[in-house]
């Protein structure tokens, strides 16, 4: 089993609500996973997004980049909320995700991991170890940034707000 990175989108109101209720938010992921909430799955419709395997290097390399929001685990801890897989959710505001998507698209996937090898990633011990073997495995990492950050934007566009973990 590995390691992956996830992202709920939720309404201004659904945050709220997480934010009060943080059971709800729990049941509400499940279901949204299961496909049973949102009638459309995928795309700009996207309730839901996962970075995979690829979350610690992409977290890695944006904090070399001092990047302005922590996209991979969120900005603050979900009030209330237990452990959904290794720590509880955490939550990014809808101001700072449209800040997150204005400076993902600002910082191009090339310019990403400029300067660094896959040594560089098994050096830093960066999840999944194993898989820094080979710098082809970057392309894992600028491809997942890459749709991490069409979703975000997605979700600035809606003035949407983000609940962030690791499971």
């Amino acid at each position: 089993m590995s390691m992956i990175g996830r992202y709920l989108r939720l309404s201004a109101g659904e945050l709220e609500r997480a934010e009060r209720e943080p059971d709800w938010a729990r049941e509400f992921a499940e279901e949204v996973d299961e496909g049973r909430h949102g009638g459309r799955a995928g795309g700009a419709w996207a309730r839901m997004h996962d970075t995979g395997r690829a979350w610690q290097a992409l977290d890695f390399l944006l904090r070399r980049r001092e990047f302005p929001v922590d996209v991979v685990h969120g900005e603050e801890e979900l009030p209330g909320a237990e452990d959904w897989g290794f720590g509880p959710p955490c939550r990014i505001a809808p101001d700072r995700v449209r800040l997150a998507a204005a400076a993902l698209v600002e910082l191009d996937p090339g310019r990403l991991v400029e300067g660094i090898g896959a040594a560089d990633l098994a050096g830093a011990r960066v999840y999944p170890n194993g898989l820094w073997t080979s710098d082809e495995a970057l392309h894992l990492v600028t491809a997942e940034y890459r749709a991490l950050t069409d979703f975000l934007g997605a979700v600035a566009t809606r003035r949407h707000g983000l609940l962030v973990w690791i499971e």
